[in-house]
């Protein structure tokens, strides 16, 4: 799975990275047309500023943290290590992206934010999709069919408001945060399904003392 989803964003990466194509010309033109809407919306810029702190990737990342920490006396330790475990590679695989790529942010006449660093993938966007995701593993076991549902929802809203708040910031490219959603959903997904895969291989060895 991993290397279904890493394939084709390596190859967004490489396309986004040489600046040429039809790609780049779409980017250019929804970060014009997106901080020209921001920029006449002050009710919305004080909104996406707000948002913007809400979903550091500090925060997210230590939402997950406490969700680790409250499933881990329920009967699932090795659960709560491998998500505290998941979002820790995360944060070091979307700092690795972006090295790797080293894409320019956004050149923004009369810049709504001032952000540093490099900009694909999108650090906002990966972890908001890592750590959502990482989360919904978590309680999934614990949790009945409403409660599933909202907890889906809840994710999926928190993402796609975090990548359309990088984008209507100038923060980011659109194609920035489809990296990082992309990759941020994968990790934890093809991490997990490694654990029970791992888990299911421990859980039927023989014990060779028995």
């Amino acid at each position: 799975m991993a290397l279904a989803v890493v394939v084709p964003v390596a190859a967004l990466a490489y396309v986004v990275r040489a600046g040429v194509g039809p790609v780049v010309r779409w980017d250019e033109r929804v970060s014009k047309a997106a901080t020209d809407y921001t920029r006449l919306h002050t009710g919305l810029y004080d909104a996406l500023l707000f948002w913007q702190e809400l979903a550091q990737p500090r925060w997210v990342y230590l939402a997950g943290t406490l969700v680790c920490v409250w499933v881990w006396p329920h009967g699932a330790r090795g659960r709560a290590l491998w998500g505290f475990g998941t979002m820790l590679a995360s944060w070091v695989i979307a700092n690795l992206s972006k090295l790797a790529v080293q894409r320019a942010r956004p050149v923004v006449e009369d810049a709504l934010v001032h952000a540093g660093g490099t900009s694909f993938p999108s650090g906002h966007a990966f972890a908001s999709a890592a750590g959502t995701t990482t989360i919904t593993i978590l309680l999934w076991p614990v949790l009945g069919p409403v409660g599933r549902v909202v907890v889906v929802a809840v994710s999926v809203l928190f993402t796609l408001t975090t990548a359309a708040d990088r984008v209507l910031l100038g923060a980011h490219y659109p194609s920035d945060v489809v990296g990082g959603i992309l990759l941020g959903v994968t990790v934890p997904v093809a991490s997990y399904l490694g654990y029970r895969g791992w888990t299911a291989v421990r859980e039927h060895t023989p014990d060779p003392e028995a």
